[in-house]
C-alpha cells in the first residue's frame, strides 16, 4: 500500500487497510478505527487519535461502542455492523454523521467497513465534508 495514493473512497480499501503496518495507517490523512467481533478496538491510527483527542493507549483494547465512542452506538453505525454480521453479509456504506462525544459537533463522513470472514471491520472517518 502506497499511503500517499489511498483515499478514503478507494473501491478495495478494506483489503488495503488489512495489509497496512501501523505506521502506514499513521500516514493516511483519515481516521482508521479498526475492531475484533467483540467490538475491541484494535487498530487505531495517529490521524484519528489527535483529531478525537485520544491517545492510542486509552482507546486500544477497548469496545468501540461503548467506552471509546458511544456517539456511534445506534442505528446508523453499529447496528450495521450487527446486521451484516447477522447476515454474513459485506458491509461498505458512505454515511453523513456528526460527531459528539468529548467536541463540538463535527460534520464528518463516516465509512463502515466489514466482509465475512476478516478479522477486523473499520470504522472510517472524514472530517473535512466537502
Amino acid at each position: 500500500m502506497n499511503p500517499a495514493t489511498t483515499s478514503f473512497s478507494a473501491a478495495d480499501l478494506a483489503l488495503q487497510l488489512e495489509k497496512c503496518t501501523s505506521e502506514q495507517l499513521d500516514q493516511l490523512d483519515f481516521g482508521v478505527i479498526g475492531f475484533d467481533a467483540d467490538t475491541n478496538v484494535q487498530r487505531y491510527n495517529a490521524f484519528e487519535s489527535e483529531a478525537a483527542g485520544l491517545s492510542p493507549q486509552r482507546v486500544l483494547g477497548q469496545p468501540l461502542f461503548t467506552n471509546v465512542a458511544p456517539c456511534l452506538n445506534n442505528f446508523m453505525v453499529a447496528q450495521r455492523f450487527e446486521d451484516a454480521a447477522d447476515d454474513g453479509a459485506t458491509l461498505d456504506d458512505t454515511i453523513d454523521y456528526v460527531l459528539t462525544l468529548r467536541m463540538r459537533p463535527v460534520k464528518v463522513k463516516l465509512r463502515l467497513l466489514a466482509a465475512p470472514g476478516s478479522s477486523t471491520s473499520y470504522v472510517l472517518v472524514q472530517r473535512q465534508v466537502r
